[in-house]
């Protein structure tokens, strides 16, 4: 493996992880109702993720995951009943309202371990995500690739998703004042709400 592949793979993954998507739309959601650490699991998770499934597909699971059409819709229609959930407990949250104060939801709304969870299950439940590394580590790999060169290349991909999101976590925090505003915050809610069901339905008809 040489820098020069390991620099391209790092550039394409970074253009993937900032497309807006279901991670997107989590690590957000996170970062906005609980705070900094809550949106920095989410982001743990979804690098964990990546990694699983950069794995996954030097082992070859996943190339027989994209091939295999029971096991990809099995897992695509999970996935889209996860994401169609999580924006309708959102739209339910925009439709009351009377949220609490930052300073409260910080330690309640959701701990670390849950955020981990939740962004870990969003990227795992994304079969797209397979596809994509089927398509694409293969194209990075020498052609008589070690073990290690598919380890290196998973924690590339891994570690880039991982600096993305917790770059948004972050930028997302600085403006957590606002963005919790009783107004603001449920108009960001019906938004999101209506990404995670509009994400959730396509990834079920396509």
């Amino acid at each position: 493996m040489t820098v020069t592949q390991l620099l391209a793979l790092g550039g394409v993954i970074l253009l993937a992880a900032m497309s807006p998507g279901p991670d997107f739309v989590i690590v957000t959601r996170y970062a906005m109702l609980s705070g900094r650490r809550a949106g920095m699991a989410c982001a743990l998770g979804i690098s964990a993720g990546v990694f699983v499934w950069a794995t996954v597909t030097a082992l070859g699971i996943a190339g027989l995951l994209a091939a295999s059409a029971v096991a990809f819709t099995v897992v695509k229609l999970a996935g889209a009943g996860y994401l169609v959930l999580l924006g309708i407990r959102a739209l339910i949250a925009a439709r009351r309202g009377g949220y609490d104060a930052p300073e409260i939801t910080e330690g309640r709304v959701a701990g670390a371990l849950a955020a981990f969870r939740q962004g870990l299950v969003t990227n795992l439940l994304n079969p797209k995500v397979a596809v994509f590394f089927t398509a694409l580590l293969p194209q990075f790999l020498p052609t008589s690739a070690t073990p290690l060169d598919h380890l290196l290349l998973a924690g590339v991909a891994a570690a880039v998703s991982l600096v993305w999101f917790v770059l948004l976590t972050n930028v997302v925090s600085a403006l957590r004042r606002f963005l919790t505003a009783d107004r603001v915050r449920r108009a960001i809610d019906a938004v999101m709400g209506t990404l995670l069901v509009s994400l959730g339905i396509r990834i079920a008809i396509q």
